[in-house]
């Protein structure tokens, strides 16, 4: 079954059926029985089952069918019962079908498949470990990063699961030899260059990879199946749209063999150019910001930064407090109306708005080497009094 087909995931699958797979952290397998299929949204409900163990050929090698009841943490009782993309991962198998043993939909989504997580958290739990923390798995600010992967740094091979973002820079040679055995890459960056991401290839255990607002890779660093043959997830958000083509071309037919491919925002080298000082720049291609919205947005807010420089052009006086005041006021005004009848500014555009101007002010400070602070709470005030978002 093709990825294109739209009557059901490309690895078939049937509401009951009986799917297995392999959990690192448990070092068993573990059971989950697809519980619906949603062929619009591309997602399937799957229910974890109170089993592990050796690697079941059928379904009478399952000791017991019963769904998994968490205690830990405040679960209180709950199925672990969750919405998931609909592809089914390449290290997990349909062995068979049953009736449903539990017929509710569940009210949770998420993006990848964890069966077996829950299971692994509740264990511990058990042990009566309420701090457990998942075993190899790191998170590093980028000058963490920048410290492990220093020449003679020593290599980091228990390390299964890696995530930085906030990264201007990486280099994935450096990555892929201190960190050999990952699992699970996450590489996120504000229009930050990744370097040698060809070398990638290095980690050939890898499962899931997301990289997002990184650029600097071409259709040469192009990943292939053969090179990391584990590959479940692969997830690339705004990124080089020559890099994105290349690899939304060789895996797009990967879903048939169960890798999930999730390419959006393929920025050519003109967009970039254009958006180096544009704060909002994410907005361009979010799902539910159109593109005319997106443009009356940056428009606004170089129109609000040309007036805050304006102001604080002069001597700051009481005056200047004042027309800092008025401007937050417009900027507030002026992102009402955009919002309109059909409201899109939710928490992250409403925090993205608030850091634009905090990044205005950061730079005229650094600019004029002085405090603003009196300045900042002015015009910060004016669109509290005024912002509806």
């Amino acid at each position: 079954m093709s990825e294109t087909t739209t009557g059901g995931p490309p690895r078939p699958l049937g509401v009951g059926d009986i799917v297995v797979g392999p959990n690192d952290l448990l070092g068993e397998w573990v059971a989950a029985q697809i519980t619906t299929i949603d062929p619009g949204w591309k997602k399937v409900g799957v229910l974890d089952l109170n089993w592990s163990g050796p690697q079941p050929l059928s379904i009478d090698d399952l000791d017991a069918i019963e769904p998994l009841v968490l205690t830990h943490n405040s679960w209180n009782g709950r199925l672990s019962h969750v919405n998931c993309d609909w592809v089914l991962p390449r290290s997990f198998r349909v062995i068979g079908s049953l009736p449903l043993i539990h017929d509710q939909p569940s009210n949770s989504y998420t993006s990848s498949w964890r069966a077996g997580y829950q299971f692994a958290l509740q264990r511990a739990w058990d042990r009566g470990e309420h701090d457990w923390k998942e075993p190899g798995k790191l998170e590093l600010t980028p000058g963490q990063l920048d410290h492990a992967l220093v020449e003679g740094a020593p290599v980091q091979d228990g390390v299964r699961s890696l995530r930085v973002t906030g990264l201007s820079e990486a280099d994935c040679l450096r990555i892929a030899s201190t960190f050999p055995n990952l699992k699970s890459l996450v590489l996120g960056g504000n229009l930050g260059q990744l370097r040698n991401a060809g070398m990638l290839s290095r980690l050939g255990r890898l499962r899931d990879l997301l990289i997002s607002g990184l650029f600097g890779m071409t259709k040469a660093d192009c990943l292939l199946p053969i090179e990391v043959p584990n590959l479940e997830y692969l997830y690339l958000d705004s990124v080089p749209h020559e890099y994105a083509s290349a690899m939304r071309s060789r895996w797009r037919t990967e879903a048939a063999n169960g890798t999930s491919v999730s390419i959006t925002k393929a920025r050519k080298p003109e967009w970039v150019q254009e958006n180096l000082e544009n704060p909002l720049r994410d907005w361009d291609g979010r799902e539910h910001i159109s593109s005319g919205r997106f443009k009356k947005a940056v428009a606004q807010f170089k129109k609000t930064r040309s007036e805050v420089l304006a102001a604080l052009s002069g001597e700051s006086d009481e005056s200047t407090l004042g027309r800092l005041e008025d401007v937050g006021h417009d900027y507030a005004s002026a992102f009402n109306r955009l919002d309109g009848r059909s409201p899109f500014i939710e928490t992250e555009e409403r925090e993205e708005l608030f850091d634009a101007l905090d990044k205005v002010m950061a730079e005229s400070e650094l600019e004029l080497g002085r405090s603003l602070a009196a300045e900042r709470l002015a015009l910060l005030s004016g669109v509290d009094a005024a912002r509806d978002w």
